[in-house]
Parts: C-alpha cells; structure tokens; sequence
C-alpha cells in the first residue's frame, strides 16, 4: 500500500473513495465543495493506493479558534474514507498517522474530529471539550466524546481555548450531528 499527497488530477479517485466508502453522494459531494472552498485552506488531502487503486482517502481542512488572536494553527480531520473492500485492514489508522505527521511537519498545532470515541482514540484523540474546545455547533451530551482534539504540539492545549470555526462548506448543522 501507498499513501500520498491527492493532486488535482486525483479528483476522480477522491470522489469514487467516498462515495464507495459510505454508499452515498453526501460525503463526496462534501469533499468535491471543501477542495474548492476558500476557507478551508490550507488543506491537505491525502490517498491510499494498492497497486494503482485507490482504496483509501482523508481529509484535513483549516480551522481556528473563534476570536481568538493567538495564531494556533489548527486542522479538522473531515472524513475519512475507505471502500468497504478494505475496510478492517489497518488503512484508516495508516492514513491518520501519515496525515498527522505531515500536518506536525507543516506546523499545524492540533487536529479536531467529530468521530467514533471508540476508533479515533487509538490515534492519540482525546475529548475536546473538557479540554475547553467548543464544536461549530452543540454536539449532545450522550455523544460529547466524539468530539476529539489531538495536540500535534506538545504544551498548546490548555494555553487556548473556545469555539472552533471551521470552513464555511462545514460550518452548517448537518454535518455536526454525531
């Protein structure tokens, strides 16, 4: 397996991944509107090939702090996707790790995910909001683990906190309910 760097010419790849992933338009369309969204760069988007399929895909977009001056520089992790032929074979956590490393090379100081509280924190993930990190929008109290931080920078966490603004094409109800 090979992981790399998604280019422009990768779009089709990309779109097929996740629709193939979660058997639906949804998440395609969403990763289709967030490469060309403006607020969402920097981004940073990422394939797994086996042989010359792609198998796997994820995505990390820009995001920040709401107000806050600080100059964190901050990632959401949003989706991730493999076909269901190569699902529970290792793919997800390998395209995690290799995307925090590059995300850790380019500066970026944490990573958000709303996602499974059982699966993201084998991945070093830990609750947000306890940790003074606010969702885009409310996430209810029975499913308030899913929404994880990791710092990528030690001793960041605890010198910042509050609601974090992600890219406008995120920035809307529907994708924030767990």
């Amino acid at each position: 397996m090979k992981i790399r760097v998604a280019t422009d010419s990768d779009f089709n790849d990309v779109f097929l991944v996740e629709k193939d992933a979660f058997g639906y338009d949804k998440e395609a369309n969403l990763v289709k509107d967030l490469l060309s969204d403006a607020s969402a760069k920097p981004l940073y988007s990422f394939l797994a090939f086996n042989n010359d399929r792609a198998v796997g895909h994820i995505l990390f977009t820009s995001a920040c702090i709401e107000g806050s001056q600080d100059g964190a520089s901050i990632s959401l992790l949003a989706p991730l996707a493999i076909i269901p032929d190569f699902q529970k074979q290792g793919i997800g956590g390998k395209l995690i790790d290799y995307g925090l490393q590059h995300l850790k090379n380019s500066g970026v100081d944490f990573v958000f995910v709303l996602g499974h509280p059982g699966y993201y924190p084998r991945y070093g993930f830990k609750p947000a909001g306890v940790q003074g990190f606010e969702a885009p929008y409310p996430i209810p109290e029975e499913h308030a683990n899913a929404w994880m931080v990791q710092e990528l920078r030690p001793s960041v966490i605890g010198s910042v906190s509050g609601k974090i603004k992600c890219a406008d094409m995120l920035n809307k109800p529907e994708h924030w309910r767990e």
